[in-house]
C-alpha cells in the first residue's frame, strides 16, 4: 500500500470526534499546521463525547457518599452507576470488584501491596516499568523475553513448574503479571494461552490493559484473568482515573492500600488510649478519601463511547493505519521497526522503529518542529525491552545535532508512534511523507539540546 492508497478503504469508519483536532501549532520552518498528535500510547486525546458528558455534569458537582443534599446523592449514584458501567465494559464475573485508582501504575502497586505474604510474583523482562516495578517487596521471578507468543507460554510453563515448596501444604500463593499489548512494538501477547498455564499451576494472573483496553474488547470472563489494570487517559478520557478489577478476596484480606476516611465503617477509642477500626470489605476499603469523581465519570463514559462505536470498527480502522504506516515505509531501508514476536504479529496501533544514521531525538524534534507531528522518542518506561530490541544498553544519547550511530552500529534508543481512534488517514499521510523526506533529504534546522530534550537552535 503507498501513502496515496490511504484515501480508499471506505469500509473503515471516520475517526471518533476528539479534542484537540483543529489545534494548529508553529513550524520552526515558517507558517502553521494542524497537529497530529501521534502518541497515542502515552495519553490519548479525550474523546469530544467524553469531555461533553463531563461539562454537563459539573454544575451538579457534589461531595460522594458524604452528604443528604440532592448534589451529593446525584454524584454519589453517578460515582457508583461508572463502577458499573466499567465492570460491564470488562465483561466482569460476579463477586469481581471494581476499584477505581489514580492509573494503571497505581491499580498495580495497590494490587502489590495486597498480595499474601510468601507470594512470588512472575513478570516477564518485557514488561513496561508499570508492572515490572511494583512486586519490590515480593519475591520475584522475572522471567528472559520470549521471540514468540509459544515461547512466552513455554517460558512461564517451566518457570512455574520449578516452583519450590516452601512447606507441606504445598505451594504457596503466586502471581503472575503480563502486558496485553506490548508499549513498545504494539505486539499482542497469548493472554488467554498464559492464564491457562498459571491456573494449570495454581497461580493467579494480573493483566496490564493499559495498551490493549483502547484497542480491543477486553472480558475478563472470557480470558479468565484473575486481575486486570488499566488507564483512563490511555482510554480517550481525561483526569487522572484508572481501575483496578477483578477478584476480591485478597483485596478484601489487605489492609487498606491508603488509611483514611471512606476506608472505615466503623471507628472506635480503646480504653488504652488506641483505636479501634473496622474496615469495608467492599471496593471502598482500597479508595480511602475524597474519590476522584469526574475521573470516574470520564472514565466510564469511555467505556460507554467505545462500546456503542464497536471494536470490530474500530480495530479494522486502526489495522488499515498500521498497513499505511508499514507499507509507506517498507521502500526505505534506513527505517527498521522493533519486534519480538515478528514483522506480522498481530499488533494495536503502536509501533516503534529506529533510522539509521540518526539520533532517535533529533529525529523526533525533527517531526515535530518541521512538519507539526508529534511521536514520543526515548526507551518508553520499558528499558530491559529496547534492551533486548536494539542489541545495545539503553542510556541516554549525546548531543541531538549529532548521528546517534554510524551505519550498521547499533542504535541506543528509539522512536515511537502511536494512533487509535481518533486519527485521520491525513496524520498518517504527513507522518509517512516527513520520515521519508528527513531521511532523503536530512533536516531543514540546526538543532541542540536543553535540558536534556532536542530542540530548534533558534540562536542564530
Amino acid at each position: 500500500m503507498s501513502v496515496s492508497t490511504l484515501a480508499a478503504a471506505p469500509s473503515v469508519c471516520a475517526p471518533l470526534p476528539v479534542l484537540g483536532r483543529d489545534v494548529t501549532v508553529p513550524l520552526v520552518t515558517g507558517g502553521e499546521v494542524t497537529y497530529a498528535a501521534l502518541d497515542y500510547a502515552a495519553s490519548a486525546p479525550a474523546l469530544q463525547r467524553v469531555w461533553d458528558d463531563v461539562a454537563a455534569y459539573a454544575p451538579y458537582y457534589g461531595s460522594v457518599h458524604r452528604g443528604a443534599g440532592y448534589l451529593s446523592q446525584l454524584s454519589t449514584d453517578l460515582f457508583e452507576n461508572a463502577r458499573r458501567t466499567v465492570a460491564e465494559f470488562l465483561d466482569c464475573r460476579e463477586g469481581d470488584q471494581v476499584v477505581f485508582t489514580r492509573s494503571t501504575t497505581d491499580s498495580l502497586n495497590l494490587l502489590a501491596a495486597a498480595l499474601p505474604a510468601d507470594c512470588r510474583v512472575y513478570v516477564f523482562e518485557t514488561e513496561h516499568h508499570a508492572s515490572l516495578l511494583p512486586w519490590r517487596g515480593a519475591r520475584v521471578t522475572y522471567l528472559d523475553a520470549p521471540r514468540s507468543p509459544r515461547e512466552a507460554v513455554e517460558t512461564l510453563e517451566r518457570a512455574l513448574a520449578d516452583r519450590t515448596v516452601p512447606n507441606e501444604a504445598g505451594h504457596g500463593p503466586a502471581l503472575v503479571c503480563v502486558t496485553g499489548a506490548s508499549n513498545v512494538t504494539g505486539e499482542l501477547w497469548p493472554v488467554q494461552e498464559l492464564t491457562e498455564a498459571a491456573h494449570a499451576h495454581g497461580a493467579r494472573i494480573v493483566l496490564d490493559a493499559a495498551q490493549l483496553a483502547p484497542h480491543h474488547q477486553v472480558s475478563v470472563a472470557d480470558l479468565d484473568v484473575d486481575w486486570v489494570a488499566f488507564s483512563g487517559h490511555k482510554l480517550y478520557a481525561p483526569f487522572g482515573s484508572g481501575v483496578l478489577a477483578g477478584r476480591a478476596d485478597w483485596l478484601r484480606a489487605a489492609e487498606p492500600y491508603l488509611a483514611g476516611g471512606g476506608a472505615s465503617r466503623k471507628v472506635g477509642r480503646r480504653e488504652d488510649g488506641g483505636v479501634d477500626v473496622e474496615w469495608h470489605d467492599s471496593a471502598a476499603r482500597h479508595e480511602a478519601g475524597s474519590p476522584n469523581v469526574i475521573g470516574a465519570y470520564a472514565l466510564a463514559s469511555a467505556c460507554k463511547a467505545l462500546t456503542e462505536a464497536g471494536f470490530d470498527t474500530l480495530v479494522a480502522r486502526e489495522q488499515h493505519l498500521v498497513r499505511a504506516v508499514r507499507d509507506g515505509l517498507a521502500d526505505v531501508p534506513e527505517v527498521r521497526f522493533l519486534s519480538l514476536f515478528g514483522d506480522e504479529a498481530p499488533r494495536v496501533g503502536v509501533l516503534s522503529f529506529v533510522v539509521e544514521g540518526w539520533n532517535s531525538s533529533h529525529f523526533a524534534a525533527a517531526l515535530s518542529a518541521e512538519y507539526g507531528i508529534g511521536v514520543r522518542d526515548g526507551l518508553f518506561c520499558a528499558h530491559p525491552l529496547l534492551r533486548t530490541l536494539l542489541g545495545s544498553d539503553p542510556q541516554a544519547q549525546g548531543e541531538c545535532g549529532a548521528p546517534e550511530a554510524a551505519p550498521g552500529e547499533k542504535s541506543l534508543n528509539a522512536i515511537r508512534v502511536s494512533f487509535g481512534a481518533g486519527t485521520p488517514d491525513e496524520h498518517v499521510k504527513r507522518f509517512v511523507r516527513a520520515v521519508k523526506e528527513l531521511v532523503a533529504d536530512g533536516a531543514k534546522w540546526n538543532y541542540r539540546t536543553e535540558d536534556g530534550r532536542c530542540v530548534p537552535d533558534t540562536s542564530a
